[in-house]
């Protein structure tokens, strides 16, 4: 058996996984798992009509269950190994492949400074970014329900913060997080901030050393994969008509519930 990764590209770390793999020539097969089943989230990846790519795999269904009992996307399955967590899975994958040294540098110091990154990225930059998809787009979606505009503006302000420590402590006078040469970091915070794009919230606009760096990170990675990666995201806005499954919104309610508060 050969490597599986249980992907949903409506997901940030999930694209960072695909993008890195891709990137990299790690033969995969794309198990879609979809992250609100039946939901507008369920439809055909990128390259959907390629036969490498598999479209059967349900977010609860018993198959995902048995390989991440944690029911959360992305998850790797590698033979009888199993994997969470997209940096653990990121790190896999580099080490398990022997990928390019710059993605996670051997130097001591280089590999820290990934690592700074990483540890510091999940209660700033993902902690915010990715609210503005659901205050702008799902959670009107799911409820019928417009949030007050002051609250788009709160998440926007708390965003505006991190990626003010962002371009200071992290970028500051460099290409990439690291240096010359695109790394994990990068790959992370960049899938983090289309979100917002995907919202209809251009976060580059007027932060002209954050669009030269995006810009940086989409060369390296390749323009047609990095856009085939975030075609879904892109598009998300257009699916407004669509019918949401009773079900699914009762099981979202509360969650919900508490984003609106």
């Amino acid at each position: 058996m050969g490597l599986e990764l249980y992907l949903d590209l409506i997901s940030q770390p999930c694209r960072a996984v695909y993008i890195f793999a891709k990137k990299n020539n790690i033969p995969f097969e794309f198990k879609h798992v979809e992250l609100f089943k039946d939901s507008i989230l369920g439809r055909k990846m990128p390259g959907g009509s390629n036969p490498g790519h598999s479209h059967e795999g349900q977010h609860y269904r018993e198959e995902f269950g048995k390989v991440n009992i944690l029911k959360k996307v992305p998850a790797l399955k590698d033979g009888v190994f199993t994997l969470a967590e997209s940096t653990a899975i990121l790190l896999y994958l580099s080490r398990q492949y022997n990928t390019p040294d710059h993605w996670y540098p051997s130097d001591t110091q280089k590999r820290a400074r990934v690592d700074e990154y990483l540890s510091w990225h999940h209660t700033n930059i993902r902690s915010n970014a990715g609210k503005t998809l659901w205050i702008k787009v799902l959670i009107p979606l799911f409820t019928g329900q417009t949030l007050p505009p002051e609250k788009l503006q709160e998440v926007m302000d708390e965003l505006a913060i991190s990626l003010k420590q962002f371009e200071e402590k992290f970028l500051q006078d460099k290409p990439f997080i690291v240096g010359s040469e695109i790394s994990l970091a990068d790959l992370m915070a960049i899938v983090e901030l289309m979100q917002p794009i995907g919202a209809g919230c251009d976060i580059f606009e007027d932060r002209p050393k954050l669009s030269e760096w995006r810009n940086q990170v989409e060369e390296a990675v390749g323009k047609e994969l990095f856009q085939e990666a975030h075609k879904l995201i892109l598009n998300i806005k257009e699916l407004s008509n669509i019918q949401i499954d009773p079900q699914l919104k009762e099981h979202l309610a509360p969650v919900l519930r508490k984003m609106m508060t």
